[in-house]
């Protein structure tokens, strides 16, 4: 196997962990709140990143206050938004749609950077992030019909935690100093248990009874698509192109899906096959157009 199929399988492997998040968080919702979820989920995460800074020697940059400003909103968007948000999402909503809507991610930051940030889409970005829509508009109107108000709300906070997200990669790109991946993750761990923890005080999670199937979804996300999916990641990253490993993420609510189906037994209706078919599509067209427009190298 040469360096570019381990490339590959790596990749495949570190979105298949991503999907199995959808799946993950439906069993904490289950037994946990969001917050105090996300707590643990920080807690456990945080050692290991920073094992992983002591054995790799990697540093955290001298930053600005600026920067640092700017990582606790990414903090607060990507690491706390995300996970409550998606928790809070499936506590209403089905698994198979949760995995659906995580696959709009690529879609959400594209509309994020032109309604937020005021970039001019190319026709391309706009007819994908239409058949998104159009397809998010399917489930929703598969969820109306089968689980009223309730999976709505639960597909919009869903959509929430995606638009968090979408926010933590373009607020990354306005950093001054880059921050290497592996100590981005440790910073982000940090804030991540920081704020969590105090938002979670609301919750009295000393009160609150922990369930263990609960407390094994936490160590699992934790300990497998969090750490264990970054270093697949960036193994897969650091031996394809990134137009490559960027189009590896339309896998992630593929695998979110199947696992929703075979693991947790939600059944597959038309119009969420139809949904999925519509963000994998509109996914694909995002990444078309992107190359197209990318300057070639001669």
């Amino acid at each position: 196997m040469n360096s570019r199929t381990q490339g590959f399988c790596f990749l495949a492997g570190a979105m298949a962990l991503v999907g199995s998040t959808v799946v993950a968080s439906k069993i904490i919702g289950a037994g946990l709140p969001p917050f105090t979820a996300t707590a643990l989920r920080f807690a456990i995460a945080l050692p290991c990143f920073a094992l992983l800074m002591a054995i790799t020697g990697a540093r955290i940059p001298r930053l600005g206050r600026r920067d640092w400003l700017l990582l606790m909103a990414q903090a607060i968007a990507g690491s706390v938004g995300y996970t409550t948000l998606l928790i809070a999402g499936l506590q209403r909503a089905s698994a198979v749609d949760g995995g659906i809507i995580l696959g709009t991610l690529p879609l959400a930051t594209a509309a994020i950077a032109i309604l937020v940030l005021g970039e001019r889409p190319g026709k391309g970005a706009l007819a994908a992030i239409g058949v998104a829509a159009f397809g998010v508009w399917l489930m929703s109107s598969h969820a109306a019909g089968a689980g009223g108000a309730t999976s709505l709300a639960g597909n919009a906070l869903i959509l929430g935690a995606v638009a968090c997200e979408g926010l933590f990669i373009l607020l990354n790109k306005r950093l001054h100093v880059p921050v290497a991946p592996l100590a981005l993750s440790t910073i982000m761990a940090g804030f991540g248990l920081a704020f969590s923890a105090l938002a979670c005080l609301a919750e009295a999670p000393w009160t609150l009874p922990l369930p263990a199937h609960a407390l094994a979804a936490v160590g699992y996300y934790a300990l497998v698509p969090t750490v264990g999916g970054f270093l697949l990641w960036y193994a897969g990253s650091a031996r394809v192109r990134g137009s490559d490993a960027a189009l590896f993420t339309a896998l992630a609510p593929v695998s979110a899906v199947a696992l929703a189906a075979g693991l947790l037994g939600e059944p597959l209706a038309a119009a969420q096959l139809a949904g999925m078919a519509c963000v994998l599509a509109a996914v694909a067209m995002l990444g078309w157009a992107g190359r197209r427009t990318s300057p070639s190298r001669g």
